[in-house]
């Protein structure tokens, strides 16, 4: 079950505002896909009869208190809504010009509780690929080359972590994929489950190094890799004692 499947059946409510009378301080995840979902609905433009054009790329602003405690859950929060997106594309009929984003960011103009989402259609030559590493709750860009990851020093990401060794897996970026090789750690490594010495890496795919869990994914973006982005203010606004409103090569 996902992370935000239990909102579902209350999404009228937050609509309405009476999700607001419970959760009077902080934001939640469901209130955030209510406005996300409004953007859509808004910003729907009519192609012709068989395609209803909207956005694809989305950014939710939220206050520094918001945007510090959802930001904890790492990019799963992120992934999650831009599903919630292409569900209620698909149960609209609705079209996307590219790759869905949505990225959170934090707008020190906004009370707690307030948010507000920018929109825009993005075409697909338009995006570019970025690969990141997930190590600890943070994620790192990957450069083309090789990056060693590690509790020493020395290591490109350096991690806490005691079961692992001073440079236990290295990952190469060749700029179209990604391989994982275990420098002939103590403890070895693995990839999905299956011990590791050299593979390439999917997307999605998870190398567990000690107590460690490192995910690797490519996403789309037009700005700033991290779903979790970059500050400024403007866009469409929602709130949490009302429904959501517009404000204006190969690797060797």
């Amino acid at each position: 079950m996902g992370l935000l499947d239990d909102f579902e059946r209350r999404l009228e409510r937050t609509v309405n505002g009476a999700f607001s009378k419970t959760f009077r301080a902080k934001l939640q995840p469901l209130e955030i896909t209510a406005a996300l979902r409004h953007e859509l609905d808004i910003k729907a433009a009519v192609v012709s009869r068989e395609r209803i054009l909207v956005p694809n790329e989305l950014q939710v602003r939220l206050s520094p208190n918001d945007y510090t405690r959802l930001a904890t859950m790492g990019s799963s929060l992120p992934a999650e809504l831009t599903q919630l997106v292409k569900q209620h594309a698909a149960a609209q009929n609705y079209a996307f010009s590219g790759p869905v984003v949505v990225q959170l960011s934090q707008d020190d103009s906004l009370s707690t509780g307030i948010l507000r989402v920018d929109s825009s259609n993005v075409r697909e030559e338009e995006v570019q690929w970025t690969p990141i590493v997930e190590v600890e709750g943070k994620q790192h860009v990957l450069k083309k080359g090789r990056t060693v990851i590690g509790r020493g020093s020395d290591a490109d990401i350096t991690i806490t972590d005691t079961g692992t060794s001073r440079r236990h897996v290295e990952i190469l970026w060749d700029g179209t994929r990604a391989q994982a090789t275990d420098l002939g750690s103590t403890n070895g490594s693995k990839l999905d489950g299956v011990p590791l010495t050299k593979a390439v890496l999917p997307p999605d795919s998870v190398v567990d190094i000690g107590r460690t869990r490192i995910v690797f994914r490519v996403l789309p973006v037009t700005a700033s890799p991290n779903p979790f982005g970059d500050a400024s203010h403007g866009g469409s606004s929602g709130r949490r004692d009302a429904s959501p409103r517009r404000d204006g090569g190969s690797i060797r």
